[in-house]
């Protein structure tokens, strides 16, 4: 999968929490608008990600429910390698 790139894994992270659109992820992960985008389409081609057209906004979320479960096995690695 390709969450070994910081800003992918970020985008996937705040996508777990709820569904949102380019611009709103932007500001959640602190990036900008174009650098989102491009990151927003690598994984919706892996597809980790799919996004839904409601009228002139495309919203994404995660494809399923493997996205969420990587995610929750590569956090747990980091709790249990990092020191708190």
């Amino acid at each position: 999968m390709c969450l070994c790139d910081p800003t992918r894994f970020k985008i996937v992270r705040a996508l777990r929490a709820t569904n949102l659109a380019a611009g709103d992820i932007a500001v959640v992960i602190e990036r900008s608008r174009s650098t989102t985008s491009h990151h927003l389409r690598i994984l919706s081609e892996v597809p980790a990600v799919t996004g839904r057209r409601e009228k002139n906004v495309i919203r994404y979320r995660l494809s399923d429910d493997l996205t969420a479960k990587v995610l929750d096995a590569i956090e747990s690695a980091f709790d249990l390698l990092l020191p708190h």
